[in-house]
């Protein structure tokens, strides 16, 4: 989270996930900080959260479009947004990202330090099932 993560994350932009976390086999892999290739066509678990501080939505894009059943979203309170999904690629080199959705009436604010003095952590797990 901040000071290596962007402090917002402006209408249709993806979410920033700048570290590496247990990574396991190859057929997932980075391509930048925000977006990842699902390189073998098959059946994926997609779970991210990310605190932020206004109401606000995220979604899973896949290969730039807007996946709108994965939309979750919040309309008070300065709590995580969460997500799970398990999203079927039909292609292989999928890429994949989390993004506030581009119809977004505002940018969304990352919260460092939510609940506490100690920063906090945005998650992306995706882990490949079928």
């Amino acid at each position: 989270m901040p000071p290596d993560n962007a402090a917002t994350i402006a209408a249709g932009a993806a979410v920033l996930f700048p570290q590496n976390g247990s990574i396991v086999g190859s057929t997932i892999t980075r391509l930048t900080s925000s977006t990842f290739n699902l390189q073998a066509i098959g059946s994926y678990l997609i779970q991210f959260q990310v605190s932020i501080t206004e109401s606000g939505q995220l979604c899973i894009k896949i290969n730039g479009l807007e996946q709108l059943f994965t939309i979750v979203g919040r309309a008070t309170g300065t709590s995580q947004l969460v997500g799970v999904y398990i999203i079927t690629t039909t292609s292989a080199n999928t890429v994949l990202s989390i993004s506030n959705p581009a119809a977004a009436s505002t940018a969304l604010t990352i919260t460092p330090v939510a609940g506490g003095p100690v920063a906090v952590s945005a998650h992306l797990v995706i882990v490949q099932i079928a």
